[in-house]
C-alpha cells in the first residue's frame, strides 16, 4: 500500500514537473479568463497572478460537521477553488480570481430552532420571554453555512500529504454562520478573530478524549491524456481534534440574551475532542500553463 501511494505521488510530481518545463505563463492584464474544454472547471483559477503554477477545484459532496451536541450533515456541494504556488519551500494557496474561494453553501440544521432551543428549559424569566418572542413564532428552519474566517492565503494545502494519507492535507480557518429570520444575519460560531481551524487529513487522527481516532482516505487518482490534469475521486478528509468557541451575534439586539441560549443547547464552547468534521468528495488539480493555453 505504501509503495502504491509513493508511486501515485511521484506520478503527480512528474506530471507537474514536465508541464512546468514548458515555461511559466506571463502575468495577464485581464482579470477574467475563459478556459475551455476539460479545463473549463478552472475558470476561477487565479491565472492573472504570475505565481500560480497549479489550478485547484475541489468539491465536498457529502460528510458532516459535529459541533458540540449538534450534527449537521453535508447534503449540498461545497466548492473550494483557487490556485497553488509550488516552490522549494512547499505549496502556497492563492484565492479564486473572483474572490469566491470557498462557496457559501447553506446546510440544513436538522430540527431547526425547535431542536436547538427549548424555551421552557430556561429558568431566567427575561431570557425565557426573549426566547419565546424569537423562537416560538414564525419560520423555524435554520441553516448552517461554513465560511472562510481569514484571507485565502491562510489556507494550508499539501497534495502530497493527501495522496500519502499522512499529515495535514488541507487546513481551513472557518466560521459557521447560523441563519434564520429570528437569529438574524450576524449569528456565528467562530469569527475572524476566533476562527475554527480545521487541520484536515486523509490519514488517521489522534484526538484528545473522549473522541477516538478516525481515518480518512486518499481516494483514486486519474490523469487526462496530456497529464495536465490530475483528478482524485472518493477522497475523504477528516479531523476530530478542533475546538469550537461560543456563538456570537444571535438575535440581533438581544444577542446578550440569545447567545447563552444557543450556547447551552449546542454545547458551546466545545473543547477539542468533542467535535468532528468529515468532508468527502472530488479534487481536480491542473497545470496553470495548460489551463491558460486552452483559452
Amino acid at each position: 500500500m505504501s509503495k502504491r501511494r509513493s508511486t501515485m505521488t511521484a506520478a503527480i510530481v512528474a506530471a507537474i514537473a514536465t508541464a512546468l518545463t514548458l515555461g511559466m505563463a506571463s502575468s495577464a492584464l485581464a482579470t477574467e479568463h475563459h478556459p475551455t474544454g476539460e479545463y473549463a472547471v478552472f475558470k476561477q483559477c487565479p491565472l492573472s497572478n504570475s505565481a500560480t503554477t497549479q489550478c485547484l477545484y475541489a468539491q465536498t459532496e457529502k460528510g458532516k460537521f459535529i459541533v458540540g451536541t449538534t450534527t449537521v450533515p453535508i447534503e449540498k456541494t461545497i466548492t473550494l477553488q483557487g490556485g497553488i504556488h509550488e516552490s522549494e519551500s512547499g505549496q502556497e494557496f492563492i484565492g479564486a480570481e473572483n474572490g469566491e474561494t470557498l462557496s457559501k453553501t447553506p446546510q440544513t440544521v436538522p430540527g431547526g430552532l425547535t431542536d436547538i432551543v427549548n424555551c421552557k428549559e430556561i429558568k431566567n424569566f427575561l431570557e425565557r420571554i426573549a426566547c419565546e418572542l424569537f423562537f416560538e413564532t414564525g419560520p423555524l428552519g435554520v441553516t448552517a453555512t461554513t465560511e472562510l474566517a481569514a484571507p485565502a492565503s491562510h489556507i494550508g494545502i499539501n497534495v502530497g500529504n493527501l495522496v500519502e494519507e499522512e499529515g495535514t492535507a488541507l487546513s481551513l480557518p472557518v466560521k459557521v454562520h447560523l441563519e434564520n429570520l429570528f437569529l438574524g444575519s450576524g449569528c456565528y460560531i467562530g469569527s475572524n478573530s476566533k476562527p475554527i481551524v480545521l487541520p484536515l487529513t486523509t490519514g488517521t487522527t489522534s484526538p484528545p478524549e473522549p473522541n477516538k481516532p478516525i481515518s480518512g482516505k486518499s481516494g483514486h487518482i486519474g490523469f487526462n491524456s496530456a497529464f495536465t490534469i490530475a483528478t482524485i475521486t472518493g477522497n475523504e478528509l477528516v479531523n476530530n481534534s478542533f475546538a469550537a468557541p461560543e456563538a456570537e451575534g444571535c438575535g440581533g439586539g438581544l444577542s446578550e440574551l440569545i447567545d447563552p441560549v444557543v450556547d447551552a443547547k449546542l454545547g458551546l464552547p466545545s473543547a477539542a475532542g468533542h467535535n468532528t468534521a468529515v468532508l468527502a468528495g472530488t479534487l481536480k488539480e491542473g497545470i496553470a500553463t495548460a489551463v491558460k493555453a486552452s483559452e
